[in-house]
């Protein structure tokens, strides 16, 4: 992807109701997991599934561009970086199952600051008015930062009767 096309998909756009499998379990704010409540507005993909018209507002949640990836395959509706945890913290996760639990806190924390918070604004923003699906690379559907996103931004819906 060019430079070019990265910036014209930073700063675009705009779960999880799921079956059985990873999605039906979520953080509590602690890093801990228990069952999903739900929702049809916000869930989470990988970005090498297919496009589907449920998807809604199609966001990508990754710092770094997927690998193989086109534009035109993607379909995107925005690219949010700084929604991604930082480098620091995503090295330091390695998307080791061990330490999934610390690393939703640490991403939690960093969800609120800017500039994450900003996103989460938006995203919070998007997911009140249609369906948002964040998409993101990992091949590890059940421990990565997606997830941590998704319910972070469910719990701030929650709090705000929305």
């Amino acid at each position: 992807m060019s430079s070019a096309e990265s910036d014209a998909l930073d700063g675009g756009i705009g779960t999880a109701k799921t079956g059985a499998g990873p999605d039906e379990m979520t953080s509590t704010g602690s890093g801990a997991m228990s069952p999903d409540a739900g929702s049809d507005t916000l869930r989470i993909k990988r970005i090498y599934a297919p496009p589907e018209a449920a998807d809604g507002i199609r966001v990508l949640v990754d710092r770094l561009w997927p690998r193989g990836m086109t534009k035109e395959t993607a379909q995107l509706d925005d690219w949010m970086r700084k929604a991604a945890p930082s480098p620091e913290l995503r090295k330091w996760f390695a998307h080791e199952p061990d330490k999934f639990a610390e690393f939703a806190l640490l991403y939690e924390e960093e969800l609120r600051s800017e500039p994450a918070a900003g996103e989460m604004e938006r995203l919070c923003a998007w997911a009140r008015e249609s369906p948002v699906t964040l998409l993101y690379a990992a091949k590890d559907e059940r421990y990565n930062h997606a997830r941590v996103l998704r319910d972070a931004v469910l719990l701030r819906l929650s709090a705000h009767g929305s």
